[in-house]
């Protein structure tokens, strides 16, 4: 039976940039983006949002206290959710993957605002078997849950999952299960890699 390819989501499929949410949240709010960067990098509410504790509404609202935001929740939303932008060469490798007969999947750590962002701008995003994302399952990468869950969608486990994902950690927790773990630098050695596995051929 052919693997299953896993890819993660953010600085693989769509990079993302949090200065620019930060600036514009920062222009309704208290703080300058510096602060409220520091803020977001050494708070726990993007991990609580992201590991599903924390609603949208709750997440917003303790932005709100903490900063001082002024908008309402959707204009909220607008800014933190259009960070995204497609990173081409993946998305064609991608469709390629597709094209010779692959199941794929998506598996990230991320947030209900950065999914329906992504699933309405960017077409590829439709284009998946099938989708795991910590906010959903309560747990984030690298911890065992989110992987079990992974293993379970697919109805597969060790050396029938290729796993592509930037963070070495996230990587590690899968090779760990038995995964063949690729971690992403370039949309090059990711083919690379995956031509040495017999997954697609150099161009």
């Amino acid at each position: 039976m052919s693997p299953v390819i896993i890819f993660d989501l953010g600085k693989v499929l769509v990079d993302f940039d949090y200065t620019i949410a930060e600036q514009k949240i920062a222009a309704r709010s208290h703080q300058s983006p510096k602060e409220l960067h520091a803020f977001l990098t050494n708070s726990h509410l993007l991990v609580e949002y992201e590991s599903g504790r924390l609603t949208r509404q709750a997440f917003y609202e303790e932005i709100c206290q903490a900063i001082g935001f002024r908008g309402d929740l959707a204009e909220f939303s607008g800014y933190f959710a259009a960070i995204f932008s497609e990173i081409p060469e993946m998305i064609a490798m991608h469709a390629e993957l597709r094209r010779c007969g692959f199941k794929t999947y998506i598996f990230s750590n991320t947030n209900d605002l950065a999914i329906e962002h992504v699933r309405g701008n960017f077409p590829f995003f439709a284009h998946f078997d099938g989708y795991i994302f910590s906010h959903e399952v309560g747990a984030m990468k690298p911890l065992p849950a989110i992987y079990e869950a992974m293993e379970k969608l697919c109805g597969c486990g060790g050396a029938g999952m290729i796993y592509i994902d930037d963070r070495p950690e996230n990587v590690a927790a899968g090779v760990a299960r038995g995964w063949r773990g690729i971690q992403h630098v370039s949309a090059k050695k990711t083919r690379q890699a995956l031509t040495a596995l017999g997954i697609l051929s150099q161009t």
